[in-house]
């Protein structure tokens, strides 16, 4: 009886090496993982951006996001010069229908859109990492 209880005990000994490594190597994945996706979801700047909306629409296969695109420029001075056409391209968070709403309303009409540039996006939530937050008519 003995030699059986001697045979289990290093048989054991084992396993629960093997199950205490395997929960610290996921525990540390897990702090990897929610340390990545909070960094990343981290505002790396705030500004404006003043032009006309020439463009929002919604795009994605699988996870849908809206997209647009404010002229920055591209007027003419008055005296027969015009300048290049900017463009700058921006998301509006999927969840916002609201500033999506005023942005479509207000296409066209010269506007300043208030948003945060995000360190890293994810595909799930916008093609650019500048999303609009508020969106203003100037007059």
């Amino acid at each position: 009886m003995e030699n059986t209880n001697q045979t289990t005990t290093p048989i054991d000994a084992p396993k629960s090496k093997f199950k205490k490594r395997l929960f610290i190597c996921l525990a540390i994945l897990a702090i990897v993982l929610f340390a990545y996706f909070k960094i990343c979801g981290m505002s790396y700047s705030n500004g404006t951006r003043t032009g006309v909306v020439i463009k929002v629409s919604q795009k994605g296969y699988v996870f849908k996001t809206y997209e647009g695109e404010l002229n920055l420029g591209g007027f003419s001075d008055g005296d027969g010069t015009v300048m290049p056409t900017k463009v700058w391209n921006f998301s509006i968070q999927k969840n916002d229908t609201t500033i999506y709403n005023l942005i479509t309303a207000t296409q066209g009409k010269h506007v300043r859109l208030h948003y945060k540039e995000v360190i890293k996006n994810f595909f799930w939530q916008s093609e650019t990492p500048y999303i609009v937050e508020r969106i203003e008519i100037v007059l």
